[in-house]
């Protein structure tokens, strides 16, 4: 079996990234040998968290994560709509065409839904 979730972060708040995070990190800590496909998608206001001035915070835990498999998307309508630059997010981060579209096709490719 390979566990498959998306991690829905749309909030530009700091205790919903946190919590995010935590559930990611401790999912991963309760099945360490099983195969995993995790996604963190940032959408809406939360595209901010995940800028090079507001993420540096979060950007070892985000590397540790990486480095675990664990995918972090963030949505360029939610780039443009709140008037970021590409330049501004985490290079850690895939840049996605529209978060919405990306929670329909995970879920219907048997993702399950997390919201923090």
């Amino acid at each position: 079996m390979t566990y498959k979730a998306v991690f829905h972060v749309d909030q530009n708040e700091v205790p919903v990234l946190t919590l995010a995070l935590n559930n990611v990190i401790n999912l991963l800590k309760a099945i360490p040998d099983e195969k995993h496909d995790l996604v963190v998608l940032f959408n809406g206001p939360a595209a901010k968290l995940v800028t090079r001035s507001n993420g540096a915070e979060f950007l070892d835990r985000i590397r540790d994560l990486i480095g675990a498999g664990v995918r972090f998307q963030v949505c360029k309508n939610a780039i443009e709509r709140f008037e970021l630059q590409v330049e501004e997010i985490l290079d850690e981060c895939e840049i996605i065409p529209a978060g919405i579209v990306a929670l329909i096709d995970l879920q219907n490719d048997g993702f399950s839904y997390i919201k923090p």
